[in-house]
């Protein structure tokens, strides 16, 4: 059973508002899942402590948003709160408090009774401002914590992820026994504008080469030279793009231009990269990312069939009204898609999936 609500306003009208639509909850084991809006930071206790009276509900995970979403609304700069419960059997979960970077060589499965033995699942809170985030999603996933989805998160308070008390600084989150059976997909926000790329040469995130031309060279033959010259158009608009080995839907991490030299024939990117690795670059498109947001979910809920029970939604904050027509336009069509399948989520700085960390994409995952 899931069950959601949402409530714009201050944050004991919100809280009253979600407990009230959300009616009795006898027997309900949970775990709550809670996204707020940044006006709402300074109250994360309350409001956990308030939602755990209300429901009786003692396990919540959750965080501030950038932006938050309940079935087809998004919220941004405004005061919102959205909630969703979970009654799954006792002992199929376990909460993961708060792991700071400097911990993650220490990061176990919970230990005995483990009822996460095997692969399982997790949806996880990441700290956007926290060094180390990206080494510490790829070392949970390392050491047995399965498949992971999330979004790194950001607030003007440094305690802002709900994982049972309010926390902040690293990586929280909630884990899923393996019989806890989830279809999960990501929905891409740019479109490819050439074909893939080797980088022959480069140092650290600074790339002199691609198939053995000067990088800016083949750049400005991809997007042509005179976007590749006009910064100002350039910027927000086109990315880097490192392909996903193994991907069978064609995924690719999108990650920024920081720096262009055509005087020297240079490019660099926000990423380390090493001789070998592949590169391509993308547009962002807001007519593509809608169809691929519509072609993405239709696959997913055909995945699902009629087994879906309560979604959760991460999309990055350049997304939403920053991309589609309209503040609600991608919520509607992922409601669309889902029926009368709750679903909650929040706007966030990146976007993880398994043990990657994207950009400019939607993560929808389905409990089933």
């Amino acid at each position: 059973m899931f069950k959601s609500a949402h409530a714009a306003g201050e944050w004991q009208h919100a809280v009253i508002e979600c407990l009230r639509a959300l009616g009795s909850l006898d027997g309900v084991s949970g775990p709550g899942f809670v996204y707020a809006t940044e006006h709402h930071a300074d109250h994360l206790h309350q409001i956990e402590a308030a939602l755990r009276d209300g429901t009786g509900i003692q396990d919540w995970v959750g965080s501030i948003g950038m932006g938050i979403v309940a079935g087809a609304r998004a919220f941004f700069d405004q005061p919102a709160l959205a909630v969703m419960v979970a009654d799954v059997a006792d002992g199929a979960f376990a909460v993961r408090p708060h792991i700071a970077p400097e911990d993650f060589a220490e990061v176990t499965a919970p230990g005995p009774p483990n009822p996460l033995s095997g692969p399982a699942f997790g949806l996880i809170h990441a700290d956007s401002r926290a060094p180390g985030t990206p080494a510490l999603i790829r070392a949970l996933t390392d050491q047995g914590q399965g498949y992971l989805v999330g979004g790194l998160t950001a607030s003007s308070r440094a305690d802002h992820q709900i994982a049972n008390g309010v926390t902040g600084g690293g990586v929280s989150g909630v884990v899923f026994a393996p019989d806890v059976a989830v279809a999960t997909s990501l929905s891409q926000g740019c479109s490819p504008v050439a074909g893939i790329h080797e980088i022959t040469e480069c140092e650290d995130n600074i790339i002199v080469e691609l198939d053995g031309r000067p990088a800016y060279e083949v750049f400005a033959g991809d997007v042509g030279r005179e976007l590749a010259e006009d910064l100002e158009r350039l910027a927000g608009l086109i990315h880097a793009a490192i392909p996903v080995s193994g991907s069978d839907t064609g995924d690719y991490l999108v990650r920024n231009l920081v720096g262009l030299d055509a005087e020297r024939g240079l490019l660099a990117i926000a990423e380390t990269v090493e001789p070998g690795d592949r590169l391509m670059f993308v547009r962002r498109d807001p007519k593509a990312a809608e169809e691929d947001l519509r072609s993405m979910t239709a696959r997913l809920v055909s995945r699902a069939g009629d087994a879906a029970k309560g979604a959760v939604y991460v999309s990055c904050i350049a997304r939403g009204p920053n991309t589609f027509d309209g503040l609600n336009t991608e919520m509607e069509i992922v409601a669309e898609a889902l029926g009368d399948v709750p679903v909650i989520g929040f706007y966030a700085n990146g976007e993880i999936s398994n043990d990657r960390l994207y950009a400019y994409t939607g993560v929808l995952t389905l409990f089933l």
